[in-house]
């Protein structure tokens, strides 16, 4: 074309051609006149306009992150629940066991506590046995009866029972055999002789 008019084609196959045409001259060939700028053509997005509301969907976003984080806080708490839970059983688990180790060795210190009675505790056998007690106080065993403890049929065994007005109540006046706990359990009882207040008219 002329007079600086340009001619533009587009098409595919099956469809017309379309022609644009631009006139690009800066005077009107009618009137001689400048013509003024013509504005750019608006670009027209393709993308199809969606009903969301931004607000919408941050509130959406925040709900999600609301519940996830509340799932996460449920399993975090699950497993400190765990893990407790395991320890304590374990913690459990080990004290029984150190209270079996225990109850096995009461024969042996009731030997020991004999060769002491008759005065045969001594030298190296003294040193191995009080390493022994010691040991064994420290893992949680701990002996009782001893004269002049309140009878408590709870820990004590009454093999002998007397009365007495120098006791105001049931008190524990001979040990024959010493009792032991571990922790909390009894692992045996106290063999003891009770002497109840009372005169001595009350034995007959």
């Amino acid at each position: 074309m002329t007079d600086g008019a340009a001619k533009e084609t587009t098409g595919s196959e099956g469809e017309p051609e379309r022609v644009v045409v631009r006139d690009k001259r800066r005077l009107d060939p009618e009137t001689g006149e400048k013509r003024e700028a013509v504005p750019a053509e608006k670009v027209i997005s393709d993308v199809p306009e969606t009903g969301d509301q931004p607000g919408a969907v941050l509130v959406e976003e925040n709900s999600e992150l609301a519940e996830r984080t509340a799932d996460l806080q449920r399993v975090t708490a699950e497993y400190a629940n765990y893990r407790r839970r395991v320890e304590r059983d374990r913690e459990a688990t080990l004290q029984l066991a150190k209270a079996s180790l225990a109850n096995e060795l009461l024969g042996v210190l009731d030997d020991i506590e004999r060769a002491e009675a008759h005065g045969d505790l001594n030298g190296a056998f003294k040193a191995v046995a009080d390493k022994l007690i010691g040991t064994l106080n420290r893992a949680g065993l701990e002996s009782f009866g001893k004269t002049g403890e309140e009878f408590d049929p709870s820990v004590h065994e009454a093999v002998q029972h007397s009365t007495s007005t120098d006791v105001t109540g049931p008190t524990v006046t001979l040990v024959m055999r010493q009792g032991y706990r571990f922790g909390e359990r009894v692992l045996r009882p106290a063999l003891v002789g009770v002497t109840d207040h009372g005169t001595e008219s009350d034995d007959e």
